[in-house]
C-alpha cells in the first residue's frame, strides 16, 4: 500500500482476549511456525491461484459432472464416506450412480448457462442406504458441479421462523440513513442470522487498498476490531477477484484436512479442476494460517459490492468449527445484495441532496463571473475556492490559465489538461491521493511533494479546456492491527504472518492525502461547470453575432470609402483645373488677392486629392485578400530602401540592420509597405543630433504581450511562450506618453501639415490594418528625445487542410 507512513508506529496495549482463546491462539501460531521452516514468501501468497488448490473441505464432497453425457469427470477423493462410493469408480461412471434420474434432471434445467448457480434437497447413496443432503450447483463450462452436504437431522423444524427473520432484518436494512447506520445494522443482523462470535463490515480504501473495520457486533470475550485498518496485503488481488465473483465464501473449520481430487488434474488442461465457483472449495493453507492467528476457527465472507466492483466485505469469525446450513448462507448471500443496494440507494440519495442544494450554491458564485470568466476569477477567487472547500483553483482555456489561491505547479497544469483532453464535456473527475495515482500512471511532478494530494476537476467545453479546484496535503492518522510496514514477521521458528487485533495496535500517519470530495462538493463543481459553460457560449454566440455585425459593417465603410474616395476625385479634379485655368485666362486682369485665392483652392484641392488617395489605399487594403509566402526579411529591406533610403539620406540618418535577417511568411507586397512606411517615418521624425539612426532587427518577445500603444491584440502573456517581432528603432524626438494611443488612427497627425515633412496621417493606420490582415500586433516603445521602436508580428500563417492529420 502506497501512502502510508509518517511521524510515528508504534503498538499499543489495549485489547483483550479470553484466556482460552490466548492459549489455542498461542499453540496454533506455534504449530503453524514449525510446519513452515523456511520461512514465509509474501509473493508466493498473492502469487497463489486459490481457485485451482486442488481440494475441497471435508465436511461435504463435490462431483464435477459432463452436462451433456452424464458422466463423472472428478470426483472428491472422500465420496466413500459421504456418498458410500469410492472416487476411482464414480470418475467415469454415469452420475445416476449416486442420483436419481429425476434429479440428475433439476440439477441440469436449473443451471442451465454458464456462471448459473442452484440449490436442491436430494436423497443420495447407495440403493437401500440413502442419505439426505443439501446439494448445491453450478455451471463451470461443460460441466455441471454438485456440492453434496449432508443434511442434519431436525433442520426443518429449526429454519420454521426463518424467513420471518430474514424479512426483519431486510426491513431494519432498508431504514438506514448512511453508510455507518447501514453497516452497524448489517452486521447485528448477519450476526443474528448466524451466531458467529464477530462480524464486522470492513471497507477497501480503493480496489487495492488496506481495509478499515466500519462497524463490529462481537461477543464480551473476543477483542473489539472497531476503527482498526488492515493491511491490503491481507487479502491479495486474486482473492478480491473471487469474492467480486462470488458473494459469499465459508470456511468451517481452520483445521480440516482438505480433501483432494480424483483425478488431481484434469485431462487436457494440466491444471486442477476449476473451483472459482464451489461453496466447498478448500482454502490456501496462507489465510489458514492468518485465522489462526487472530485466534479464528471458523468464518464466513459475504462480499459487498459497488456498481461491479469490490466495496468490502462482511466477515464473520467463529471461536469453533462451524458449517452454517444452505438456508443460512443463502439468506446471508441475500443480505449481502440488499446492503450493496441500500448502500447503492444511500449515495444516491446523498447525490440527490447534493444536486439539491449545488444549483444554489454554483449560482451564487457563478454571478460573481462576468463573460471574461479568465479576468473575473482573481478577484473572486476565494468564492470559488470557497465552493467546494479548496486551497486552490486554476481555469484553463485554450492557451490561457488563471489561478487563485495556493500555487498550482504548472506541470501538473500541463498533466491535467491532458486528461480533461480525454474527458466528455460536463464530467467531473475526482482524486484525494493525486500523487499515488500519478505514480501509478508512471507520471512524476516533483513539486507535487507536499503540495497538492487531492484534485477536483470538470471538463469544459473545448478539449483540454478545465476549471479545477485543488487541496493541499492533511496528515491523517490511523490505527492499524498490525504494522503495515512488515505484514510479514520473523518469529522463533521462520517468518510468519503477524496477528491482528487491538492488542497489536500500531499507530501511523497516512501521507500524501487530502480530504476526501464530499458528494455535495463535487456536484457544485459539475453545476459551476455547467453555469460557465453556459456563460462562455453564451458570450461567444454574442461575439460572433457582433463580429459578423462589425464585418458587414466594416465591409459597408470600405465599400463606401472606395466609391465615396472614387468618386469625389473627379469633381476635385474639375476644382483644381478650374482654379488653374481662370488663372491662365484671365493673366494679369486678375489682382494679387485674387491669385492668391485661386492659388489656395488649387492647394487645398491638391491636399484633398492626397487625403483621398490614401482613403482609396486604406479601404482597398480592407478588401484585397493576402498572397502569404516565404519572403526574405533582407530582400523586403531592401526594397523598402530604394524608396525610403534617399529620404533616410537627405535627414542624415544612417540605417543599421541586423545580419542576415530570417525568413518571415508574409505577404511581399504588404511587407515592403510596412517597411517603407516605418523607415520614411524614422526620416521625418528625425531628431537635432548628429548620430541619426535606424535600426532595423528581429527580437524574440513574449507571446501575446504588448508594451505602449497596444494595436489591440489579446492582453496578458503565455507563460514561457515568445514569438519573433520585427523592430524597427529610430532615436529621433520621440512620442509623449499621452500620445502614444493615438499615433495608429486614421488621419491623426501630431505636428502641423507642414511641420516634419508633411503628410496625410495614414502612413502607421495603414501599416496597423496590413499587420492586423496577418493576424499579427503592432504597438511601440518611445521616451521623448529618445526615440522609438516600433513592433510587429506576422502571426501564424494558415495551416493548409487535412495538415497534421494521421492516416
Amino acid at each position: 500500500m502506497t501512502g502510508w507512513g509518517g511521524a510515528e508506529a508504534r503498538p499499543g496495549t489495549s485489547g483483550r482476549r479470553s484466556r482460552v482463546a490466548e492459549e489455542w491462539l498461542s499453540r496454533r501460531a506455534r504449530d503453524a511456525e514449525s510446519a513452515v521452516p523456511g520461512g514465509f514468501d509474501l509473493s508466493d501468497c498473492v502469487r497463489e491461484p486459490i481457485h485451482l488448490l486442488g481440494g475441497v473441505q471435508s465436511h461435504g464432497t463435490l462431483l464435477a459432472v459432463e452436462a451433456d453425457g452424464g458422466v463423472v469427470d472428478t470426483a472428491a477423493a472422500n465420496t466413500l464416506a459421504v456418498l458410500g462410493f469410492p472416487a476411482e469408480d464414480l470418475v467415469g461412471a454415469h452420475v445416476t450412480a449416486v442420483l436419481s434420474e429425476e434429479d440428475w434432471t433439476d440439477a441440469c434445467r436449473s443451471v442451465a448457462e454458464e456462471g448459473e448457480t442452484s440449490a436442491l434437497q436430494v436423497e443420495a447413496g447407495p440403493v437401500g442406504a440413502p442419505r439426505r443432503f443439501d446439494l448445491s450447483l453450478h455451471r463451470s463450462g461443460p460441466l455441471v458441479v454438485l456440492e453434496f452436504e449432508p443434511r442434519e437431522e431436525g433442520l426443518e423444524f429449526r429454519f420454521t421462523g426463518f424467513y420471518q427473520g430474514v424479512r426483519r432484518a431486510l426491513a431494519r436494512l432498508r431504514s438506514t440513513v448512511d453508510v455507518v447506520d447501514g453497516c452497524r445494522a448489517a452486521v447485528r443482523e448477519i450476526r443474528a442470522l448466524t451466531g458467529y462470535d464477530r462480524v464486522v463490515a470492513y471497507r477497501f480504501d480503493g480496489p487495492e487498498g488496506p481495509g478499515e473495520v466500519l462497524a463490529e457486533d462481537v461477543t464480551d470475550a473476543w477483542e473489539p476490531w472497531l476503527g482498526l485498518w488492515f493491511p491490503a496485503t491481507d487479502i491479495p488481488p486474486q482473492a478480491r477477484r473471487l469474492y467480486e465473483e462470488n458473494w459469499i465464501r465459508v470456511i468451517g473449520d481452520v483445521d480440516d484436512s482438505t480433501v483432494g481430487l480424483v483425478p488431481p488434474v484434469r485431462a487436457g488442461t494440466g491444471t486442477p479442476l476449476d473451483l472459482s465457483g464451489a461453496a466447498l472449495r478448500t482454502v490456501s493453507g496462507f489465510h489458514l494460517e492468518y485465522l489462526r492467528n487472530i485466534g479464528v476457527r471458523s468464518s464466513m465472507s459475504v462480499s459487498v459490492m459497488r456498481e461491479g466492483r469490490l466495496w468490502g466485505l462482511i466477515a464473520c469469525h467463529g471461536a469453533a468449527p462451524f458449517h452454517p446450513a444452505p438456508e443460512v448462507r443463502a439468506a446471508c448471500e441475500l443480505f449481502g445484495a440488499a446492503f450493496s443496494l441500500q448502500l447503492a440507494a444511500i449515495e444516491e440519495r446523498e447525490r440527490a441532496d447534493a444536486l439539491a442544494g449545488a444549483a444554489g450554491r454554483a449560482a451564487s458564485v457563478a454571478e460573481l463571473l462576468d463573460a471574461d470568466v479568465e479576468m473575473s476569477l482573481p478577484p473572486h477567487g476565494g468564492a470559488v475556492r470557497d465552493l467546494v472547500g479548496a486551497d486552490s483553483a486554476v481555469l484553463v482555456r485554450g492557451a490561457r490559465s488563471v489561478a487563485t489561491g495556493a500555487p498550482v505547479p504548472a506541470a501538473l497544469v500541463t498533466e491535467l489538461r491532458r486528461r480533461a483532453g480525454g474527458m466528455t464535456p460536463g464530467t467531473v473527475w475526482a482524486t484525494d491521493r493525486l500523487g499515488e495515482l500519478l505514480a501509478d500512471e508512471g507520471v512524476h511532478v516533483p513539486e507535487l511533494d507536499g503540495g497538492q494530494a487531492g484534485v477536483l476537476l470538470v471538463r469544459l467545453t473545448s478539449p483540454g479546456d478545465f476549471l479545477a479546484w485543488f487541496r493541499t496535503e492533511r496528515p491523517t492518522p490511523r490505527m492499524w492491527a498490525t504494522d503495515p510496514a512488515t505484514p510479514v514477521r520473523v518469529g522463533p521458528r521462520g517468518e510468519r504472518l503477524t496477528p491482528r487485533g487491538s492488542s497489536e495496535v500500531f499507530r501511523s500517519v497516512m501521507r500524501g492525502r487530502a480530504l476526501p470530495w464530499r458528494p455535495r462538493e463535487q456536484a457544485a463543481a459539475a453545476e459551476l461547470g455547467r453555469m460557465l459553460t453556459r456563460l462562455v457560449l453564451r458570450h461567444a454566440e454574442e461575439l460572433a453575432a457582433l463580429n459578423e455585425e462589425l464585418r458587414m459593417s466594416n465591409l459597408d465603410l470600405d465599400s463606401f470609402a472606395h466609391a465615396a474616395a472614387h468618386d469625389l476625385k473627379e469633381p476635385l479634379r474639375g476644382i483644381s483645373n478650374a482654379a488653374t485655368f481662370t488663372m491662365e485666362d484671365a493673366g494679369a486682369a486678375l489682382d494679387p488677392t485674387s491669385v492668391r485665392r485661386l492659388l489656395t483652392i488649387r492647394r487645398l484641392a491638391g491636399r484633398m486629392d492626397e487625403l483621398l488617395n490614401s482613403l482609396l489605399h486604406y479601404a482597398r487594403l480592407g478588401q484585397a485578400g493576402l498572397r502569404r509566402v516565404t519572403v526574405d526579411l533582407d530582400e523586403a529591406v531592401d526594397a523598402a530602401l530604394e524608396v525610403a533610403g534617399p529620404r533616410l539620406a537627405e535627414e542624415r540618418v544612417r540605417v543599421v540592420r541586423d545580419t542576415p535577417l530570417p525568413l518571415v511568411e508574409a505577404d511581399p507586397t504588404r511587407l515592403y509597405e510596412i517597411l517603407v512606411n516605418l523607415l520614411v517615418n524614422a526620416a521625418k521624425y528625425a531628431a537635432e543630433r548628429p548620430d541619426r539612426m535606424v535600426s532595423i532587427g528581429v527580437e524574440e518577445v513574449p507571446a501575446e504581450c504588448g508594451g505602449g500603444a497596444d494595436a489591440g491584440t489579446t492582453a496578458g502573456t503565455r507563460p514561457g511562450r515568445t514569438e519573433r517581432a520585427v523592430v524597427v528603432r529610430d532615436n529621433g524626438i520621440g512620442i509623449p506618453p499621452e500620445l502614444q494611443a493615438d499615433v495608429f488612427d486614421l488621419f491623426r497627425r501630431l505636428h502641423g501639415p507642414a511641420e516634419h515633412g508633411g503628410g496625410t496621417g495614414v502612413g502607421l493606420a495603414v501599416v496597423k490594418r496590413i499587420v492586423e490582415r496577418h493576424g499579427g500586433r503592432l504597438w511601440l516603445e518611445s521616451e521623448p528625445g529618445s526615440g522609438t521602436a516600433f513592433y510587429f508580428t506576422l502571426g501564424e500563417p494558415p495551416v493548409p487542410a487535412g495538415a497534421g492529420e494521421s492516416g
